[in-house]
């Protein structure tokens, strides 16, 4: 009986709300809409056609050429000279550059002047090492005096000085293959004697070192 009751008092709201929406929808059906603003109508036309708007010309004035302009003044004319001719006659130069003969010169009266100068050596060979003097490895020199004739060969060779006798011979060949200037006395080429020299002979080791003579 509790649970009876209790479902009746769950019931009951709930089927007053109901009916109590109900009757209020019928009382808003049956009564009649108005409508209270009319809306405004709107007129829509499809591709308008633009008015044709009036053209408007500017009238140009066009300025009235004026009458009365005044030309100005020509520029002042400059006075010209013409040239004349002259009046003094042309020089002449002619005869201005006199006359001569030119001398006549002898050969045999020229002569050329030449200062006087001893013996001057052109060409001098060294002397080739004598095989003797490789195998021993000893170095020497020769000192040598001999004669100048006027052609400028040495004549009268004589090796009066020389450390070893084996480089006698090889310095007498290389001296007399000397070339020199000939003496000169008196613009005249004559024989030069005693002219002295010397003749070094050099020997090196394996190392380079020069060995003694």
């Amino acid at each position: 009986m509790g649970s009876l009751f209790r479902f009746i008092f769950a019931i009951l709201p709930a089927a007053l709300i109901a009916v109590s929406l109900f009757l209020l929808m019928i009382y808003l059906i049956s009564d009649d809409f108005e409508a209270k603003e009319q809306l405004e109508q709107l007129d829509f036309e499809i591709n308008p056609k633009a008015e044709e708007i009036e053209r408007r010309t500017r009238s140009v004035q066009r300025a009235t050429r004026s009458q009365n302009i005044e030309t100005p003044p020509p520029a002042p004319r400059i006075e010209t000279e013409a040239a004349s001719k002259p009046k003094e006659a042309i020089a002449s130069i002619t005869g201005a550059v006199p006359e001569f003969e030119a001398p006549r010169l002898d050969p045999n009266d020229i002569k050329i002047a030449v200062s006087d100068r001893d013996a001057q050596p052109l060409v001098r060979m060294p002397g080739k090492v004598p095989d003797r003097a490789l195998r021993d490895g000893k170095s020497g020199h020769c000192r040598m005096r001999f004669d100048v004739n006027t052609s400028g060969a040495p004549f009268n060779i004589v090796a009066y000085s020389c450390t070893h006798s084996m480089f006698e011979r090889e310095s007498i060949r290389a001296t007399s293959k000397f070339k020199y200037r000939p003496k000169i006395v008196d613009g005249n080429a004559v024989e030069m004697r005693g002219v002295e020299t010397k003749i070094t002979y050099r020997v090196t080791d394996e190392r380079g070192n020069i060995l003694p003579e």
